[in-house]
């Protein structure tokens, strides 16, 4: 064990010796008074510990009963039995993984009998299933947002009035507002190492390409790896990649070289060594610059510039190889557990799987039934029992909280072709970008704490993305921020089955800035009733989707607003298939008023702040990253690793 001790003696006419005694972040502290008589040793250490006096310090008769209390604490220290374990077990490891655009159809423990995932079924049937978990956006970047700070993406400003709603570049300034406080900050002031592996997609930069004022760093992350873009379809395949870092070496040698000639000739020339004409010294600055120029010009996909890869602050990859960049975040994912075994540790693991265009490794290539979407929903399940597999040879598994989400339902204009690549929402209406339908919210939610939490146990009551922040608050020992609204709630009692109704009498589903549709959960019924005020235009006609212009739009032309309301009770209904009217339902104008009411109180509780999506998502040449110096922003240190690891 390792111990701190602090020995602070003869202070004027009364000395103060303090022992402090701790394992990790437990400590025991145990402080004694001593009167300027004379000298003893350090009383109640035994043959353990032995500090001298000076010779005009001694202990007074009546700090025995203290001193006795001191020898007791050693003991206890010693032993162990109330040291750190304890206290390590009341601040469980927490392990949140969560995926990009996963259908709730698309797994074996909500229904799927095609595609295997044995590992998430496997959480499904240690921990608690949670039927009704619901993301606060169809899309993840908002969504994402609302998970890490427990509040509907509106209070934080991340959403739009535009068509683009989530951060579309690397290059925009947009991004989390700092004065938002996280899961991860919370959690980090309790004493835990935090870690982001994985997807970021809350923005970068602000000013500069090097100023990373929304890295994780930024949100209480204390460990950086991953992709803090997103995928997009340039990303993969990219079959010329390698001769273009090789090319892009030269170029830069030669800029270099010239730059150097240009540079001595300017010298030279000003110092009279040598004569060489003014129009060759700027030729050359003018052949560099138009050198530069050309090179970022005729490399402006988004592949260059938004597919890349950091660990912590430093580009390592850029662009990425994004068929192997998941099997490098694993290592990452498992190296931090191993590094922080002895706890409390929060690792958010954060998968490219299943978002388009699905890079997926030869091993997974062809194995599943539905094409390369369901490759990549296997080899995603396979990693996941890696993470698993990680936790039990760590020794940890009982001691760590296990979260399984997906930040919004699958994309359903995912194509190639005439051949679908987006997941599959299994009976619920729309998907991802789709505002209030059932299909772009309602998202897989599978919690495991063993001994903590009741295997194999089914919820059926809504639940929130939101709910994370405070229910990690809870868990952890710390509070929820108290200056601003929250907007989830603490899981653990509905989790635990002290609490059989969830917290969330209403829910409120935006797209981007406006509010499309909200649920009430009356507090004395069973029922689940879903008002829809603005329902998207599905194209072309017939469609189930938007097909046409690939993601929904939330106003305008392309929607539809409803007076009166649409109306679905969901408990009879999930598929949002038949609306109901006053003729078949007679609580029809009550359930339409009451939850009237209740957006109005929501909308008042809405603070007007900046809108990050659309006020700062514009693209801006200078603050794009760069491994090395702009524009020959060519790199892979990721090779040597991917070697010596082999």
């Amino acid at each position: 064990m390792h111990f701190v001790f602090q020995v602070l003696l003869c202070q004027r006419d009364m000395g103060v010796v303090t022992w402090k005694c701790g394992r990790n972040r437990d400590t025991m502290r145990a402080t004694q008074h001593y009167s300027r008589k004379g000298s003893e040793d350090f009383p109640g250490a035994g043959s353990v510990l032995k500090k001298r006096f000076p010779s005009s310090c001694r202990y007074s008769p009546r700090d025995r009963m203290r001193n006795l209390f001191i020898a007791l604490s050693w003991m206890c220290l010693l032993l162990n039995p109330c040291g750190a374990q304890g206290v390590h077990e009341d601040k469980p490891n927490i392990l949140l993984i969560i995926t990009d655009d996963l259908g709730i159809g698309d797994l074996g423990c909500f229904g799927n009998d095609t595609v295997r995932t044995p590992n998430i079924d496997r959480l499904a049937r240690e921990g608690v299933q949670l039927k009704q978990h619901i993301a606060a956006a169809s899309l993840c970047t908002p969504s994402r947002a609302a998970l890490l700070t427990g509040r509907y993406p509106i209070r934080s400003g991340m959403v739009s009035n535009k068509v683009s709603r989530v951060i579309h570049t690397l290059g925009a300034p947009a991004g989390l507002p700092r004065n938002e406080t996280t899961f991860a900050a919370l959690l980090k002031g309790q004493g835990y190492s935090t870690a982001l592996i994985g997807k970021w997609h809350q923005g970068l930069n602000c000013d500069s390409r090097h100023d990373h004022c929304h890295h994780p760093y930024n949100y209480g992350f204390d460990y950086f790896y991953g992709m803090p873009f997103t995928l997009i379809e340039s990303c993969w395949p990219d079959p010329s990649r390698d001769t273009e870092l090789a090319i892009g070496s030269k170029i830069w040698l030669c800029v270099q070289l010239v730059a150097i000639a240009a540079v001595t000739a300017a010298l030279g020339k000003l110092s009279g060594l040598i004569s060489v004409p003014w129009s060759f010294i700027f030729s050359m600055v003018l052949f560099i610059f138009l050198l530069g120029y050309l090179w970022f010009s005729s490399y402006r996909s988004s592949l260059y510039w938004d597919c890349l890869l950091m660990r912590e602050q430093e580009i390592t990859e850029q662009p990425m190889k994004a068929e192997r960049a998941g099997s490098i975040m694993l290592k990452e994912a498992i190296s931090f557990m191993e590094r922080h075994r002895e706890g409390p540790f929060l690792l958010m693991f954060s998968f490219l799987h299943v978002h388009i265009p699905l890079p997926t490794t030869t091993e997974f290539m062809g194995t599943s039934q539905h094409g390369r979407y369901c490759d990549n929903i296997q080899e995603m399940d396979s990693m996941v029992g890696k993470l698993l597999d990680a936790i039990d040879d760590f020794g940890v598994t009982n001691n760590t909280l296990v979260y399984f989400t997906s930040d919004n339902g699958g994309h359903l204009e995912a194509r190639a072709g005439h051949v679908q690549v987006g997941g599959w929402n299994g009976i619920y209406k729309g998907g991802k970008g789709m505002g209030g339908w059932e299909g772009g919210i309602r998202v897989p939610g599978l919690v495991r704490w063993p001994g903590r939490l009741p295997a194999g146990k089914v919820i059926e009551e809504p639940t929130s993305l939101m709910d994370v922040f405070p229910t990690l608050a809870a868990v952890s020992g710390s509070t929820v921020p108290h200056d601003r609204v929250i907007d989830g709630q603490d899981l653990m009692p509905l989790l635990q089955g002290d609490v059989e109704r969830s917290e969330h009498e209403f829910l409120f589903h935006y797209c981007g800035l406006f509010l499309h549709a909200a649920r009430w959960h009356p507090k004395d019924s069973e029922a689940v009733w879903k008002v829809h005020y603005v329902t998207p235009v599905f194209q072309p006609p017939g469609a189930q989707a938007c097909y046409e212009t690939l993601y929904c739009r939330c106003s305008g032309k392309l929607v539809t607003y409803h007076d009166p309301p649409l109306l679905f009770d969901i408990t009879r209904d999930p598929s949002e298939s038949t609306p109901l009217t006053p003729d078949t339902e007679p609580l029809y104008n009550v359930v339409i008023q009451t939850v009237a009411n209740a957006v109005k109180e929501h909308k008042k509780s809405i603070t007007p702040v900046r809108m990050q999506l659309s006020d700062l998502n514009r693209d801006n040449i200078w603050i794009k990253p760069c491994c090395a110096v702009f524009p020959f922003c060519l790199c892979d240190k990721e090779e040597n690793t991917i070697s010596m690891g082999a």
